[in-house]
């Protein structure tokens, strides 16, 4: 089509990725080289396949031309799964074409991330190791930049076959990444693929170093060289010629969300599965790993246990979760060191490099020296040690049995914080302006704070999940921009690679730290900001907000008081009373005993649900006593602090969502949007309309005051999603969100008025 109507590919032509994506012509094209690759063979009918299976024997990995992130591929380990993962392969595949490549499973595997101009000078930005051996997607594996484990021998193998693999395919200008195995045992290299386009890799790699390979790779397509294009990060003190230069380790960790799929096989493979991640950046491994997993949001604060090593199951368990790679691998690593085993013997279960091993088994050894000493022994040397390798305060009371607060004023009593250092791409050879910055535990602090401008923090989302994703992130760069309008100097504080909101440039300051409160409370410790933003990166910044303002911290915009009379089941429905509003008819409950007792009274079915939860995490329809029961021992954890929602399911009823501002004197409705779906499916599975399709003006009339009623009965400052149901001529209320939803995006380019960006400046004159 392209050819038809005469437009010219820049960068990597047509043929460039043909030769890359085919990999009948990408074999070739490596063996024209001298680089080895896997045995494999191509196949494109069932006849084929089995031919191609005679030559390269079990197990084999099956990966279907032109598709991403594993689609359709797998492991046969025999020929029945090789029969079944290939006839799906070859549908998936556009071209009917599969690859058949030997097994390299437990292999090492490394990714070069490679930009090209039209001069031929070429730089690696970044190398990159996979955590996990081969098997497991590259996307569902831990990462960490740079690489860890080659020596300078192997590196610079890599670094020259990965110029010349990018010459041989054709790759023009811009950025590319090619993928390597290396046998453990042999030291074997060979060339597994490469990708002739920026990737999933390309936008880490860019977060890791500080080097925006997207728009490098744009702007050496229409004609630049890498000499000619000045280092913004620098300030233009560097050309981009100069390959970038870390000082630091950055980890990255994926997020899963098995718990939403009941029955989903939630083992690692070839096909990846996760649904976001996770980036922190620190000055040795184990400080980088620790911060990435708490900034995981998964109820981990480090290397937490996840069995009882007095269940006498204990290591059965953990050696199958060690040799059948879950996403929780990485915690029963820890467990494994727990529970006596050996760093080879855990080696030989999951083929994970030893270094790591010992990095991972050192911080065990820690944590046993912590509980031994106790709190007493917690002097400021060792607590420094610890903050060194990434400890959480958090991960230390819960090891201790003490509070975290008591942890957090130790270290203020030994006057102990972390400095912040700068992502610069050149190791602080040369000075920067640019405030992208992490925090580490040593001397010299490079954050230099402006304290002549009012300062705004805006906290992100964290790593995407379902229920909570790029549509916040939406919200935080939104917020971003309207507040530097305004005069406002802004701080965004995220750990998610994804997000337009962790470039350098979307904020004057970036600080890519886990939105935990340890983290946040220390960058409001040096920035001194007028007030932090909550209500823009979904569930994870409004769950601080309470504990941020007892510290101390200007919560602006909705009050954490108010959110907690939106998001506290109890005080919602004395509101809701107050305000004389319909709602289904439903109950608070703290026990099982009670939720079997209300169940009875209100009737079957029921939506169930807990408080402060997003994207209808743990909620479910159940339909009698046996579901109910089962909801509670396996959904969720239930006490005072915890109570759970039951609310009469409302059978055909239509669910509508509206979104609104509200500045404390005025509410302005952003867009009444009405759901193609019944109620009973989730909100952010269901097509809606905008404006309502099917609601008479009389009942999204009564929808409008009840919004106004609400916003100012709970006292909200910013946006707010308000959920109704009706069924015939009533309306019955849902819930409210005191927050930014996820249809905030939808309703700003459907009406063409940015709303996340007009609550920020209702915020900044309602505080002022």
């Amino acid at each position: 089509m392209l050819t038809e109507f005469g437009v010219t590919m820049i960068g990597a032509t047509a043929d460039a990725i043909d030769k890359a994506e085919d990999r009948q012509r990408f074999d070739k094209a490596m063996k024209k080289l001298v680089w080895i690759t896997a045995r494999s063979g191509i196949a494109h009918t069932m006849d084929e396949a089995f031919a191609v299976a005679e030559q390269v024997g079990f197990p084999c990995i099956i990966r279907p031309s032109f598709t991403m992130g594993g689609t359709g591929g797998g492991i046969a380990y025999n020929r029945e799964e090789f029969e079944e993962i290939c006839t799906r392969g070859l549908d998936l595949s556009p071209t009917n074409e599969l690859l058949i490549d030997e097994s390299l499973i437990g292999w090492k595997e490394y990714e070069m991330e490679v930009v090209r101009d039209k001069n031929d000078n070429c730089i690696i930005v970044c190398s990159i190791e996979n955590f996990d051996a081969m098997g497991i997607h590259t996307g569902d594996s831990i990462t960490v930049a740079p690489a860890q484990t080659l020596t300078d021998k192997e590196y610079q193998i890599m670094r020259n076959a990965s110029m010349a693999v990018l010459r041989e395919i054709g790759v023009e200008t811009g950025g590319s990444n090619v993928q390597f195995a290396v046998d453990p045992k042999t030291g074997r290299l060979i060339v597994i693929e490469m990708n002739p386009r920026v990737s999933r890799s390309s936008a880490l790699a860019s977060k890791a170093t500080g080097f925006p390979i997207a728009k490098v790779a744009a702007k050496l397509a229409v004609g630049y060289t890498l000499d000619e294009l000045m280092n913004d990060i620098t300030g233009g003190r560097t050309p981009a010629s100069f390959e970038p230069s870390i000082d630091y380790v950055v980890t990255k960790i994926p997020r899963f969300n098995f718990e939403k799929f009941a029955g989903t096989n939630d083992r690692l493979t070839t096909q990846m599965k996760s649904v976001g991640e996770v980036m922190a950046i620190g000055r040795t491994q184990q400080e980088s790993m620790q911060k990435a997993l708490r900034g995981l949001e998964v109820g981990a604060t480090g290397f937490d246990p996840k069995v009882n090593l007095d269940d006498p199951e204990a290591l059965t368990k953990i050696r199958r979760e060690l040799k059948e790679a879950g996403s929780d691998r990485i915690w029963y690593i820890a467990d494994a060191f727990r529970a006596g085993m050996s760093v080879d013997g855990v080696f030989n279960l999951t083929n994970i490099d030893r270094w790591f091993l010992v990095q991972i088994e050192e911080i065990v050894r820690l944590e046993e020296q912590v509980a031994q000493l106790g709190l007493a022994g917690l002097n400021a040397d060792f607590l420094r040690q610890l903050k060194r390798k990434g400890f959480a305060d958090a991960r230390l009371a819960n090891i201790l049995n003490v509070k975290e607060q008591t942890i957090r004023q130790l270290r203020e009593q030994y006057q102990l914080h972390p400095v912040y250092k700068r992502v610069d791409t050149c190791a602080a050879e040369f000075a920067t302006d640019t405030a992208y910055m992490y925090s580490t535990y040593e001397e010299e602090c490079e954050s230099d704070p402006n304290q002549d401008k009012p300062k705004v923090m805006v906290l992100g989302g964290g790593p995407n999940r379902i229920g909570q994703g790029i549509e916040f992130d939406y919200c935080c760069v939104h917020a971003a921009l309207a507040l530097r309008e305004d005069g406002y100097e802004t701080i965004m504080v995220n750990c998610n690679p994804e997000t337009v909101s962790t470039d350098y440039d979307t904020s004057d300051r970036l600080y890519f730290e886990p939105v935990t409160l340890e983290d946040v409370l220390e960058i409001v410790r040096i920035e001194k900001p007028q007030g932090v933003i909550v209500q823009y990166g979904g569930q994870t910044p409004l769950k601080l907000a309470r504990a941020l303002e007892a510290e101390g911290v200007p919560v602006i915009g909705t009050s954490p008081d108010a959110i907690d009379k939106a998001e506290d089941r109890e005080r919602f429905q004395k509101a809701v009373d107050k305000l004389g509003l319909k709602q289904p008819e439903n109950a608070t409950v703290t026990t099982l005993e009670e939720a079997v007792d209300k169940a009875k009274s209100i009737g079957y079915p029921l939506v169930v649900r807990p408080s402060y939860v997003l994207g209808g995490r743990a909620m479910e329809i159940v339909y009698d006593e046996i579901d109910l029961r089962r909801y509670f021992q396996t959904a969720v954890s239930v006490s005072n602090d915890a109570p759970v929602l039951l609310d009469r399911f409302l059978d055909d009823a239509i669910e509508v969502d509206v979104d609104a501002i509200c500045d404390g004197q005025q509410v302005v409705i952003g867009g009444i949007m009405e759901h193609i779906e019944q109620a009973g499916v989730h909100s952010g599975d269901s097509a809606c309309s905008l404006p309502a399709y099917t609601l008479s003006q009389d009942i999204q009339d009564i929808m409008r005051k009840q919004v106004r009623e609400l916003a100012f009965e709970l006292g909200v400052k910013g946006l707010m999603n308000v959920q109704f149901a009706v069924k015939g001529n009533d309306v019955y209320l849902i819930e409210v969100n005191p927050r930014a939803a996820r249809t905030v995006p939808f309703v700003s380019k459907a009406n063409r008025c940015a709303i996340s960006k007009s609550c920020c400046s209702s915020n900044d004159r309602t505080k002022s």
